[in-house]
């Protein structure tokens, strides 16, 4: 499932898959994954987005059901 959240919330801060890479230390192709719903993170990288973006793991990560 793509996470279009983490997406939004990466843009609503003007911030290209790279920058929000290198402040959370993993490779751009990681973030891209993660959006495009390919690749599943650990809670610690999600907790680093999360810092990152300023979000919380419910408003990025939480799946709707």
């Amino acid at each position: 499932m793509k996470n279009l959240r983490l997406k939004s919330a990466r843009a609503a801060l003007d911030m290209s898959q790279q920058q929000l890479a290198d402040a959370v230390g993993v490779s751009r192709q990681t973030i891209n994954a993660i959006e495009k719903g390919d690749y599943n993170p650990t809670i610690k990288l999600c907790l680093a987005i999360c810092k990152a973006l300023g979000k919380t793991l419910d408003e990025l990560f939480w799946e709707e059901t």
